[in-house]
């Protein structure tokens, strides 16, 4: 009779499992980024109109309070990743999924531009920040050779809920109103995700007495090439990574997919407008856009492990500068399709490369903190373009002068990802 002290029964849910854990983890992950949904740009815009019809308020305050919101989530995040390598993810996805359906029911009852402010600010910390996060920091965790593969299966959940939650939101608010499809979103997180993230996510391989890949330490077989894989990282800490140079070349290079996907994003209805594209034809892109987002997610995550992290980065930033040429060029629907194909195929590219690189350059080992950093970067970033966009449009009444301005952004952001070698092991 085994001791309750014993690895087989400490570790009874893994040891049953017929395959490897890191699988299992997989699924729950890509799950959680899914259930991220609600609290992403793609499914907040659908409740804009809708609140703004009851309220009375205006959408210039409404987009403010967004990216008031936004911004101050991106610093919460930091704290969210140093908590994440403090108590593990285990309890940290736990606990944001418990908050984040909390945060979906006060956002069920706001009444005042103050409440649907704090609202954004716990939808966006733990929707788009920490539902992002931890999932993809853990498949860092349990995956070495096989991380760009598992990576894009992980962001497929992403890419699966862009293309789902804006048709559920919006049949649920033609059904039963704004207010109540935010009480079915909470109790469908709760439902949904809770379970298996408390009972199936474990810290790491380590702490299940595993290692990474589904390798067995005390296998025999093991080729040694396999047992040098899983010990040769740069494993630093968020003081050591922030002063080498790349670090910061790196968090650069988010910065173009962050604020000019979710700026055409949040524009996307009215730009396609301002070319002749009717409201029904643009809101059907979104339909190509996912598929071809889940391409691009594929593609970078296979070629992640075969060639320089850097030169996937640099080739995503040039297909969203062609998307932003290509936009100049849109006067009739299929221009407009093509449009959006490259604008799915970018992001999925970019969102992928941008998750592998930086436990492929930094390590596992103090991932969270480092992680929190680049995404509070990520969201500050994101919460910055709406509103240059909007003004420009208001401005000129064209958002040919923003994509403009703003396509030095992604050019720049090619050459800092050029410029970003690994660090020295």
């Amino acid at each position: 009779m085994q001791s309750p002290g014993s690895p087989s029964h400490r570790f009874s849910i893994v040891d049953r499992v017929p395959f490897s854990y890191g699988w299992i983890i997989l699924g729950v992950s890509a799950l959680a980024i899914f259930f991220s949904g609600p609290g992403q740009t793609y499914s907040v815009s659908i409740f804009v109109d809708p609140i703004i019809s009851e309220t009375g308020w205006s959408r210039t305050l409404v987009s403010v309070l967004y990216t008031a919101g936004t911004l101050i989530a991106g610093v919460l995040v930091i704290l969210a990743g140093r908590l994440l390598d403090r108590y593990g993810a285990r309890i940290m996805m736990t606990a944001v999924v418990v908050l984040f359906g909390f945060a979906a029911i006060w956002m069920s009852s706001v009444n005042h531009p103050i409440q649907l402010a704090a609202g954004f600010v716990a939808i966006r910390t733990l929707g788009q920040g920490s539902l992002t996060l931890i999932p993809t920091a853990l498949i860092a965790l349990w995956f070495i050779r096989w991380r760009g593969k598992a990576t894009a299966i992980c962001i497929l959940g992403g890419a699966i809920s862009h293309a789902a939650f804006p048709l559920l939101i919006h049949a649920l608010i033609t059904n039963a109103g704004w207010r109540n499809t935010w009480l079915v979103l909470a109790f469908g997180i709760w439902i949904v995700l809770l379970p298996p993230t408390a009972l199936l996510i474990r810290r790491n391989p380590k702490s299940v007495g595993l290692l990474p890949d589904g390798q067995s330490p005390s296998a025999k077989d093991q080729p040694e090439k396999d047992k040098v894989d899983t010990v040769r990282e740069v494993n630093l800490s968020l003081g050591k990574a922030s002063r080498t140079r790349t670090f910061w070349l790196l968090l650069f290079a988010g910065a173009a997919p962050s604020l000019i996907t979710t700026a055409l994003t949040f524009h996307h209805v009215s730009f396609l407008a301002s070319k002749g594209i009717p409201p029904g034809i643009a809101a059907s892109i979104f339909g190509i856009m996912g598929p071809m987002q889940i391409l691009g997610i594929f593609i970078t995550g296979y070629m992640a492990d075969r060639l320089p992290n850097r030169y996937l980065m640099a080739a995503g930033q040039m297909l969203l500068v062609a998307t932003m040429l290509w936009a100049f060029l849109i006067t009739s629907t299929w221009q407009a399709f093509f449009y959006g194909a490259l604008m799915g195929l970018s992001n999925g590219c970019l969102v992928t490369i941008s998750t592998i690189i930086w436990p492929n350059y930094y390590g596992r080992l103090h991932l969270g903190s480092i992680r929190g950093v680049t995404t509070s970067s990520m969201v500050a970033f994101s919460a910055l373009g709406p509103l240059p966009f909007g003004f420009l449009f208001d401005l000129t009444k064209t958002y040919s002068l923003a994509i403009l301005i703003f396509l030095a952004l992604p050019v720049s952001c090619t050459v800092a990802a050029l410029l970003a070698h690994p660090p020295d092991r």
